[in-house]
């Protein structure tokens, strides 16, 4: 047996991905990623939206789903930030995207904005909505 060729690896690359993106939490992360108005939520949105999960554990999914090129965590500019507004956002990637595209997994994205606006959201949260993001 021969050591694989770059088919192999770019399929078995695809199928780790797929994986990864596939996984419940994860999925459902993408899909808050995707129906945020601004594209860029927070943490603080995504445990919101994700009640039954703990930060943690969205944080460490997320994790998973950066490490794979899907996610990207974007930062505003020093300069932008105010004391009581958040700075950390997460975004599908370039990367991602053409990824979810590919794979037919971009289909519903208007329909999860659509749902994400009509979400109840404490002021707390409509604040963290409407705080600046980073241009990307």
């Amino acid at each position: 047996m021969g050591t694989p060729d770059r088919t192999s690896t770019g399929l078995e690359r695809v199928r780790e991905r797929l994986n990864v993106v596939t996984q419940e939490t994860r999925f459902a992360l993408v899909q808050d990623l995707l129906g945020h108005p601004e594209g860029l939520p927070t943490l603080k949105e995504l445990d919101y939206v994700n009640p039954s999960k703990s930060q943690t554990t969205i944080r460490q999914h997320l994790q998973q789903l950066i490490e794979a090129g899907i996610v990207e965590e974007v930062t505003l500019p020093k300069d932008c930030r105010q004391n009581d507004l958040p700075y950390k956002f997460y975004g599908i990637s370039e990367e991602g995207r053409q990824f979810l595209e590919a794979h037919d997994l971009l289909r519903a994205e208007e329909t999860l904005r659509d749902i994400y606006t009509r979400v109840e959201k404490t002021d707390e949260i409509e604040r963290y909505e409407t705080a600046p993001r980073p241009e990307r």
